[in-house]
């Protein structure tokens, strides 16, 4: 059995995957978990959790408000946000946990810091869409894709304006996390 942190998820989608396979896994976000299971979850931050606890593999995933290049059009206007959020992810990344997966939209994580380890897709995982997702692994293996489908709508770029459509966005697709916890925990002893 692995002690597994998810990073950054109020979802509880890929904390969830990993306790289905027998796992010991928790999320942590600045926000409530949305998941019915409450009890697997910190609220607060995360760098407070790395530093208390001992993990065996965190997945990550940082807000990519400042960082995807989805904005890029705004980011002469958000220099010292991005300083931030940059130096959050070289955190995470720094992190003293053995396995480590950092996921990521296109941003600027691959030009100031370093190039992804992976980019996958949701249409890999069981799902007929796009949505560019990158990797930073550190003592990982690439992600094999489990279920290509076809279909390759970009239902979440196409997404109309409203007050939850960041949620939605952010949300990983029960494909990818169900491969994550297959593919990087396996079924606990």
């Amino acid at each position: 059995m692995m002690r597994v942190l998810v990073a950054c998820e109020y979802s509880g989608t890929v904390r969830d995957a990993f306790r289905a396979l027998g796992h010991d896994a928790w999320s942590c976000d600045l926000l409530p978990t949305e998941s019915a299971d409450t009890e697997h979850h910190y609220q607060g931050n995360v760098l407070d959790v790395i530093a208390e606890e001992e993990w065996d593999l965190m997945i990550a995933h940082p807000p990519c408000t400042h960082l995807a290049v989805s904005g890029a059009r705004w980011f002469k206007d958000k220099l010292f946000e991005q300083g931030e959020a940059l130096d959050f992810v070289r955190a995470l990344m720094d992190a003293p946990i053995p396995r480590i997966a950092i996921e990521n939209p296109i941003s600027i994580i691959s030009s100031r810091i370093r190039k992804p380890d992976q980019i996958i897709q949701p249409w890999q995982f069981g799902h007929g869409e796009t949505k560019a997702t990158c990797l930073w692994l550190k003592n990982l293996p690439l992600l094999k894709p489990t279920n290509i489908v076809d279909g390759r709508e970009a239902r979440i770029h196409k997404m109309p304006p409203s007050k939850d459509r960041w949620k939605l966005r952010s949300t990983t697709y029960t494909g990818i996390a169900a491969a994550m916890a297959a593919q990087w925990g396996g079924h606990a002893d």
